[in-house]
């Protein structure tokens, strides 16, 4: 299956209304991807795509890649190096569990959009939303 055609236009929406909700408590930027096949490290793969939508480039480093490759059936989660300096190790263990949860039971959308929300959730603490706070990276899923 293409990745462009894994989830539907409602589902999608359903995903991207997350990413935008959990932006809203974090400054944060939150994007989710979707591959069709991944020949090599999940993790390694997507930290090529976090550099290809120019994620490193935030002013914060608090860039989140949400990394799903639908065909292979592996995903990640990574964050950029203002995250990874000030977070504990296992940061994302929680999403993680939480992504193969909804994964196992078919449920990518649900996944998607929880892990979305977590990820905002955790972000708050490290990187509160500011007043003065721009949306750094668009919202949208990227293919």
């Amino acid at each position: 299956m293409k990745a462009d055609k894994f989830l539907t236009a409602e589902q999608q929406a359903t995903v991207v209304d997350a990413v935008r909700l959990a932006e809203k408590g974090t400054s944060g930027e939150i994007r989710v991807h979707i591959d069709d096949e991944c020949t090599c490290d999940p993790v390694k793969r997507a930290e090529e795509v976090f550099v290809k939508l120019g994620m490193h480039k935030t002013q914060l480093k608090n860039g989140v890649l949400i990394y799903l490759a639908c065909n292979s059936k592996v995903f990640a989660i990574i964050g950029d190096k203002g995250i990874n300096d000030v977070v504990p190790e296992n940061f994302w263990e929680d999403v993680v569990e939480t992504m193969s949860t909804h994964f196992r039971a078919g449920d990518f959308t649900g996944g998607l959009a929880q892990a979305a929300l977590m990820a905002g959730e955790k972000l708050k603490y490290f990187f509160p939303h500011m007043e003065d706070d721009v949306n750094e990276l668009p919202d949208e899923i990227s293919y």
